[in-house]
């Protein structure tokens, strides 16, 4: 069930389900998106800082997004985004690695001059199957609003 603006003030939280990212997933990403050694071969990756192949850090990022999308919170009430803030990429994720989001709302404005829809922050967190909160960004989007006011 999508929500509105109003149904999204700041505290509103959820949490996604989960994906594996395959090695396919992460090798066909970064061949056309990302195409480093790192992300593209094993025996490169090994001669890396990181020591094994791992997903580009936009291939993790869409993915999360993907999961935010599909758990149904903005889906139909989205007018888009005015972009993302704060991103950052905290730890690798590899082949087989399982994420899931959490996301709260930190921020949530109608708009002055359009009252039929309210800007609203969230913080996603990008989760991997160990607990460990991978990579985290600020999504800042356009959410259209029940009422003007």
């Amino acid at each position: 069930m999508s929500h509105y603006f109003e149904d999204m003030p700041v505290g509103f939280s959820f949490e996604t389900e989960s994906a594996t990212l395959t090695r396919e997933a992460i090798v066909g990403f970064a061949k056309d998106w990302d195409p480093q050694p790192f992300h593209l071969d094993e025996k490169a990756a090994e001669q890396s800082h990181f020591g094994k192949l791992i997903a580009s850090g936009w291939h993790t990022l869409l993915t999360a997004f993907n999961l935010a999308m599909q758990a149904g919170v903005w889906d139909e009430s989205s007018m888009g985004a005015s972009g993302m803030d704060e991103v950052r990429w905290l730890q690798p994720a590899r082949p087989g690695d399982e994420i899931h989001v959490t996301a709260e709302v930190i921020e949530a404005t109608r708009s002055a001059s359009r009252p039929t829809f309210g800007r609203v922050r969230f913080r996603y967190a990008v989760i991997r199957q160990d607990g460990e909160v991978i990579a985290s960004y600020i999504g800042n989007h356009l959410i259209k609003a029940r009422t003007s006011g």
